[in-house]
């Protein structure tokens, strides 16, 4: 008979709208749990839910890169598209804008 060896581990998730995979291919690629970390290394996790959570910032501060021609806002719903159906905030550019800055090393 032949050995096998099982290992297992557990993830704790988030819920709600923008639990881990919503946002589409680039949680596959940036795992949720390396985003998770490095907010927590870097003190820049959100003190009181917010309306943009930390980790959603950081996933839209990636999106351009993907989506390099569309504008912020334009940027934010190929983001979101998986999420459609769904009471979603739809941020304006400005608060996108700030945000963004507000995900750099001097938060």
């Amino acid at each position: 008979m032949e050995e096998k060896s099982v290992i297992t581990r557990t993830v704790t998730a988030a819920g709600g709208v923008y639990a881990p995979g919503h946002l589409g291919e680039l949680t596959r690629i940036v795992d949720f749990d390396l985003v998770d970390a490095v907010l927590e290394e870097t003190g820049t996790r959100e003190k009181r839910l917010r309306l943009l959570p930390s980790r959603v910032v950081v996933y839209f501060v990636l999106a351009p890169a993907v989506f390099e021609s569309c504008s912020y806002r334009d940027t934010w719903g190929k983001l979101v598209a998986g999420l459609r159906g769904l009471p979603l905030v739809r941020p304006c550019t400005s608060s996108l804008s700030r945000a963004r800055r507000g995900s750099g090393p001097g938060r």
